[in-house]
């Protein structure tokens, strides 16, 4: 005769079995370094197998822990790269988190709590719930956009852009240097719209360094931007809602703000270009090209009588 006792489950298959499977073979697999792969020249590498790369978008680790937007686009890619590993490629599946953001230090503001310390609980409780889900991520590739390794190379990509120009001839970026040396050579200096120009030499120290911001990848420029006094901060169109902040619903002003700004649009025809050498999806590259919105105008001539 059978046991029907409500506390006993009608099959052997239940929350506590599917757990513990979960646990021991995410465990195994951390043991084992399943999902870990290394670097051509690396012991045990097979350079012969072709590469294949997947990155996620890194998520922004809130306190309140994972949402189902994020396992949701995971799985797919995932699934994709679990497709790969099993068809002989070499996979290289990392993550990482995107840490740096308005509400870490408003939180800090008003807590009085080091941003530092609930970064680092945040992405622990990210990590956990990730690892949960079983996902085939190398963590030995983890990185945080907050750690000091990898924001002292944005901060040199930073003053590389800084210190470069966009040369027309070349079609790509040179060095402010090279640019000073040719003007330095005689080349001249636009001064206006209406073809007027002057020599570096008679340019004055203050005209010569506003004539090279003017052409600096890195540069300071006045934008109408969205500002919020409340949060001491820039905001994107995406951050406000009916003029007021997202985050504390605090008045948004519209402002001109001088602030540093990259000459991307310099780029724009280079951009439009590559697109059509990229292995993209055709709706991918329409908006891309929406976006970069190059459009062509005319030229108009009316004679007098």
């Amino acid at each position: 005769m059978t046991d029907q006792s409500p506390d006993r489950p009608s099959h052997r298959y239940d929350a506590g079995v599917a757990n513990a499977l979960e646990s021991r073979w995410q465990s195994w697999w951390d043991e084992q370094k399943t999902y870990v792969v290394g670097n051509p020249g690396d012991p045990g590498f097979d350079e012969s197998r072709p590469k294949f790369y997947c990155l996620d978008m890194f998520p922004y680790p809130s306190g309140a822990g994972l949402h189902v937007g994020h396992p949701e686009g995971y799985i797919g890619s995932d699934i994709i790269s679990r497709f790969k590993r099993m068809s002989g490629f070499n996979v290289l599946h990392p993550m990482g988190f995107d840490a740096f953001g308005l509400p870490a230090e408003q939180y800090a503001v008003q807590t009085g709590v080091h941003p530092r310390e609930t970064t680092v609980k945040a992405i622990n409780t990210f990590r956990r719930q990730l690892k949960g889900f079983g996902f085939s991520y190398d963590w030995s590739r983890e990185l945080s956009t907050t750690d000091e390794d990898y924001y002292r190379w944005t901060q040199w990509i930073w003053l590389k852009a800084y210190e470069s120009y966009f040369d027309p001839a070349t079609r790509k970026a040179s060095s402010i240097s090279e640019l000073v040396s040719r003007l330095e050579s005689g080349e001249v200096v636009p001064v206006d719209g209406d073809g007027e120009s002057m020599t570096w030499s008679a340019m004055s120290d203050s005209d010569r360094r506003s004539y090279l911001d003017t052409r600096r990848l890195a540069y300071l420029g006045e934008q109408t931007v969205n500002w919020c006094p409340r949060l001491g901060t820039v905001l994107a169109n995406e951050e406000v809602i009916d003029g007021r902040s997202e985050r504390g619903g605090f008045p948004v002003l519209r402002k001109p703000l001088r602030q540093w700004m990259f000459r991307i649009t310099e780029y724009a025809d280079r951009l439009l270009e590559d697109l059509d050498v990229v292995d993209w999806p055709e709706s991918t590259r329409t908006m891309q090209r929406e976006w970069i919105g190059r459009s062509e105008g005319a030229t108009i001539r009316f004679s007098g009588r």
